[in-house]
């Protein structure tokens, strides 16, 4: 009975992942997670690392988003974000700039 607890806790951990997914609402616009993100100074820097093509995606999405948000209307269900199509597209990159700053920060402090 043990052995299965954490493969259970697992399986409701997703479904709550899930549902709190859902209930945000972002992806019923189009979003993604990364598009939610507050940018700050390290956030821009790492939006303009992005790949073109990337980059972008994320603009269509937002622009839409904007729009469907003007009219308050929501994406037609099929066309909703769904939580195993979100990734993280701009976290990389985030962390990558977080990380450089820190250093910079360090080294200025020497």
């Amino acid at each position: 009975m043990a052995s299965r607890a954490p493969a259970a806790t697992g399986r409701l951990m997703l479904g709550v992942r899930k549902w709190y997914y859902n209930l945000c609402g972002f992806n019923k616009l189009g979003l993604m997670r990364d598009d939610t993100i507050y940018e700050d100074s390290d956030v821009k820097e790492a939006l303009r690392r992005l790949p073109e093509n990337v980059y972008n995606d994320r603009t269509f999405r937002m622009k839409r988003a904007f729009d469907l948000s003007m009219k308050q209307q929501i994406l037609p269900k099929d066309q909703w974000t769904k939580y195993e199509e979100d990734v993280y597209y701009l976290t990389p990159y985030l962390e990558e700039v977080i990380r450089e700053r820190k250093e910079r920060e360090e080294w200025m402090k020497k």
